[in-house]
């Protein structure tokens, strides 16, 4: 897994304005439930929002984030309020959607 650079998280980010929250992390936090819906959805789609409800300290969305992208194996593009940006490319070449420019 290879680490994004500015230029492809600014670009995703982008790409991610127009897309609502595909996950939302209450007061539960992170559950195998959660891991699995944020799993599919980037599946899916590569590129996803994952909104927090009930945590509003920055340090603590970081470490729910760190431990999402870790068992997801996907990258964060960003972190904008209270909503993260994830990104995981599909292994699959005629899946993959995003294409960098």
């Amino acid at each position: 897994m290879k680490e994004l650079k500015g230029s492809q998280k600014k670009y995703l980010r982008g790409l991610a304005h127009k897309l609502n929250a595909s996950a939302f992390i209450g007061q539960k936090g992170i559950t195998e439930t959660l891991i699995g819906e944020i799993d599919r959805a980037l599946k899916a789609t590569e590129l996803i929002k994952v909104k927090f409800n009930d945590f509003k300290e920055k340090d603590q969305k970081k470490a729910l984030v760190a431990e999402i992208t870790k068992a997801t194996q996907s990258h964060l593009a960003g972190m904008i309020g209270h909503v993260a940006i994830l990104y995981r490319q599909s292994d699959d070449i005629e899946k993959q959607h995003i294409k960098f420019p």
